[in-house]
């Protein structure tokens, strides 16, 4: 399987990169367009990365963004009222509420102990500032493999209580049964 992607920043990047090693770790990431920080270069941009994604022949196309101070449904319908009509069967798109350290920080004590700092730390509305300096994260360092890492062992079924999440996950999930990609159930009781 082909997966594009395209995301706003390096810590989203990480992010896919986590959840693609547990999910479909024979998968091939393709990356689409590095946009910029908003969902304004993302509607603006929509139709060129899809073209571009689809030059290079990939089974889907991954999309996360930030909604920011945004309701994340909102901007995520907006979305797909932009999204070319001949691409949307390829589609999955990822709106995080507010951002994708909201998702990872989800969990704050799983964080909290795999990054050494105390869960107070980082149970917060907006996690970024905070996740960012708790992993070590600077200009020339992006901390993105120990992102992806700290995703790929997540106990994500504790995610599912955002709604946003939850959303992308339903979405990956049915895209991964088309190509035959087994991604768990986290509804099922044995689930991580």
């Amino acid at each position: 399987m082909k997966i594009g992607y395209s995301v706003e920043g390096s810590t989203d990047r990480a992010f896919l990169m986590g959840l693609q090693t547990r999910w479909c770790p024979l998968a091939e990431m393709i990356p689409g367009h590095f946009r910029g920080e908003t969902g304004e270069s993302l509607r603006r941009e929509l139709r060129q990365i899809c073209e571009e994604l689809a030059i290079k022949s990939v089974d889907a196309m991954v999309f996360l963004t930030d909604s920011n101070d945004r309701p994340w449904r909102d901007f995520q319908h907006e979305m797909r009222q932009v999204f070319p009509q001949e691409r949307r069967e390829l589609a999955i798109l990822g709106v995080a509420e507010r951002n994708v350290e909201c998702w990872i920080c989800q969990d704050v004590n799983y964080v909290a102990t795999k990054l050494n700092v105390p869960s107070s730390e980082l149970a917060v509305p907006d996690p970024k500032g905070r996740f960012e300096s708790a992993i070590g994260m600077s200009a020339t360092d992006k901390k993105e493999s120990e992102i992806a890492s700290l995703v790929e062992e997540a106990p994500l079924r504790n995610w599912l209580t955002s709604d946003s999440f939850n959303d992308f996950y339903e979405q990956v999930r049915d895209m991964g049964q088309r190509h035959r990609c087994a991604i768990q159930n986290l509804r099922d009781r044995h689930a991580v």
